[in-house]
């Protein structure tokens, strides 16, 4: 097989790390890739707002198949591009991405599908009635904006104040342009968060193994909220009962209420929950998978990632057995200083080749680029390091041992990933 994998980020390039292995896998290429994903993969250049663009360069590869990573390619239809022109790709079509490109449609596909998740208190069109709505509302609350905004669209609003701030930021100065051009405002859950991500083919269901991702930039969940700090994966978060109501009541009624409303699904479907004193309940949806649960969870996998990838595709998952290696691993994402806020990028990176000479460990780049021959900082977040081991705490040992021994002038990285679950 020769595979065609789009982005360009850590997610990016654990799937190219992962796919690399397989030995079904003669060549993969990356679009548009980066500096260091090119270490496993050809990149080439390509916008990936340009789903014209993208798929011509899939007619002209002509790849088995192409994975979409990142969700802007498949929310603008990028599937449907490639359905268009009879390529085969592993990625929802554009109604079926509504799921994340709306936190509205979202909310309303759930209410109607009755799938458990938090109560509505209002969607609006106009910052007026936003502002005035919020002075009506006892915090804590949550605001979403409805067009996806990089993991940043979202507040648990704690004070009136904060929320007034954020609907300015969202509404009024188009902080993140026609994504905050409605918001919603629904109860804030409280609880413990899960990522629980699948494949799927339109109607079987591979389940991944279990992550958890860490939000906030500083440790104890404090501080804004980030596109992810760290991730980690290990058997047991959840007890298996859990995991099989889970299943029954999110996401096989998810998969179903999509095929019978003409969308079926076909791809990475994340299921953001948070796990409240009355059940599971679904916070959101991304039609990809998390970045950096990806990460933690392609470290864990003991089977043939492109194999299962080539079934989704053909819509024969149900031949599929996954294999998880029983250990744990965790992702610590380094970061430039300011992140999520204002940074500076060009600052030398050292390191890396040290961080994974100690075996176990893979440092994947998230936000880097060369320069004379060396890494620099090119992004908010740098570096994902994630690191296996026989438990948790020992993943997560590897995990940090191995990020100390990397530099870059205002580098931050949460220190407690994987600590308590």
């Amino acid at each position: 097989m020769n595979i065609l994998v789009i982005g360009g980020g850590g997610r990016e390039h654990a799937l190219v790390w992962k796919l690399a292995q397989s030995p079904q896998v003669e060549h993969v290429w990356c679009a548009p890739g980066s500096d260091g994903i090119a270490q496993q993969a050809e990149c080439l250049p390509v916008s990936l707002t340009d789903t014209a663009a993208v798929a011509g360069l899939a007619a002209r590869l002509k790849p088995d198949l192409t994975v979409v990573g990142p969700e802007q390619p498949l929310v603008l239809g990028l599937a449907d591009e490639f359905a268009s022109r009879g390529l085969r790709i592993v990625g929802p079509k554009q109604a079926a991405a509504r799921l994340e490109g709306s936190k509205i449609f979202a909310k309303q596909f759930l209410e109607r599908q009755t799938i458990p998740t938090a109560k509505i208190y209002g969607i609006y069109d106009s910052a007026a009635e936003a502002h005035a709505a919020v002075e009506g509302l006892a915090p804590p609350f949550v605001i979403k904006a409805d067009g996806p905004c990089a993991g940043k669209g979202v507040l648990v609003a704690n004070s009136r104040d904060e929320a007034q701030t954020f609907l300015s930021r969202v509404m009024d100065d188009r902080e993140f342009g026609e994504a905050g051009s409605q918001v919603l405002l629904e109860e804030s859950l409280t609880g413990k968060e899960l990522s629980f991500i699948v494949l799927a083919d339109g109607e079987h269901i591979l389940p991944l193994a279990l992550a958890r991702d860490h939000k906030r930039v500083f440790d104890g969940d404090e501080g804004p909220n980030t596109g992810g700090m760290g991730a980690f994966s290990v058997d047991g978060i959840i007890p298996k009962a859990l995991e099989s109501l889970i299943l029954e009541k999110v996401v096989r009624p998810t998969l179903d209420g999509m095929a019978r409303e003409g969308s079926p699904y076909v791809g990475f479907l994340y299921c953001g929950l948070m796990l409240t004193p009355n059940g599971p309940k679904v916070l959101e949806y991304n039609c990809r998978m998390g970045d950096p649960e990806c990460q933690a969870i392609v470290a864990r996998m003991d089977f043939d990632f492109a194999d299962a990838l080539g079934a989704a595709a053909e819509g024969k998952l149900n031949r599929i057995t996954p294999r998880w290696n029983p250990a744990a691993s965790v992702c610590v994402v380094l970061t430039s200083g300011g992140y999520p806020g204002h940074y500076a990028t060009g600052e030398s990176i050292s390191g890396v080749a040290e961080a994974e000479a100690g075996g176990d460990v893979i440092v994947f780049h998230a936000g880097t680029r060369l320069k004379d021959g060396s890494y620099v900082t090119a992004g908010g977040r740098v570096l994902g390091v994630t690191a296996a081991g026989p438990d948790l705490g020992s993943a997560a040992a590897r995990a940090y041992t191995a990020a100390g021994r990397i530099h870059f002038d205002g580098m931050h990285y949460r220190k407690d990933i994987g600590v308590q679950y």
